[in-house]
């Protein structure tokens, strides 16, 4: 199975400036993700970027940059770009890992493509939810696939919901058994991944503010997997990157 890694990174950061160049135990934090991308078994891996403090950090070491627009609003258009420019084929197959996932492991980015290889459009992993916090908080994306692995909705609502369970509201609910959370890290058919670049943002996507349900919004065999591993947190803040640090440490 051949597929691409690319990995969309801009600099500007709201909660974390400049993120993907901070550094993360002597290197920049994204330098952490194109490492994980090259153990994947990625015939080639891409950071798509618009800023040349990125290219020149990346290039440095070794990893190649495609310089794309700077009108990009996600980064499933920049990846978009990068196909395009690269001539990729409708049925090529590409992941799109986030670049402040450090700690993402290669298994599950191979099986990201892997998942691909049914015939689904798209493709993208979950685990379990084990905590009753962590079901409802809005923060945490959360995930319903049929039986078959293909998804049904994303929701930052908590899903499946059991009724009785919560005689009293939002606050009595006590059982998240089967409760899936959605991880950020996405596989294409290139020819999907065009469509779905070319879409305007649907209501559903508007609302929950997930890019993903655009693709179900047009229909598209989204599979859903298990993750082999469980990955390490990503980096939004300062926090999360001293988290991160010691964990890498340890």
């Amino acid at each position: 199975m051949r597929f691409n890694v690319v990995i969309p990174a801009r600099y500007s950061s709201q909660r974390l400036p400049g993120k993907p160049l901070v550094d993360l135990n002597g290197k920049p934090l994204i330098l952490h993700a194109c490492g994980s991308a090259r153990q994947s078994g990625a015939a080639q891996v891409i950071v798509a970027t618009d800023d040349a403090r990125i290219q020149k950090a990346c290039e440095d070491a070794g990893v190649r940059v495609v310089m794309t627009r700077a009108d990009h609003v996600s980064g499933t258009d920049r990846i978009a770009e990068v196909a395009e420019r690269e001539g990729w084929g409708d049925d090529a197959l590409v992941v799109n890992l986030q670049g402040d996932e450090p700690m993402m492991p290669p298994a599950d980015i191979e099986q990201t493509a892997a998942l691909l290889s049914a015939g689904a459009d798209m493709s993208t992993l979950c685990t379990p939810i084990h905590d009753l916090a962590e079901f409802l908080n809005p923060n945490v994306v959360k995930v319903v696939a049929d039986k078959a692995g293909r998804a049904l909705y994303f929701s930052r609502a908590p899903i499946p919901w059991n009724r009785e369970a919560a005689p009293s509201g939002l606050a009595s609910q006590q059982d998240f058994h089967g409760a899936l959370r959605h991880i950020g890290i996405y596989g294409y058919r290139v020819g999907a991944l065009k469509r779905l670049s070319a879409t305007p943002p649907c209501e559903p996507e508007q609302l929950e503010k997930l890019e993903q349900l655009r693709a179900l919004w047009l229909g598209m065999h989204l599979a859903v997997g298990v993750a082999r591993e469980v990955p390490g947190p990503s980096v939004d803040t300062p926090e999360d990157l001293k988290r991160v640090a010691a964990l890498l440490k340890s």
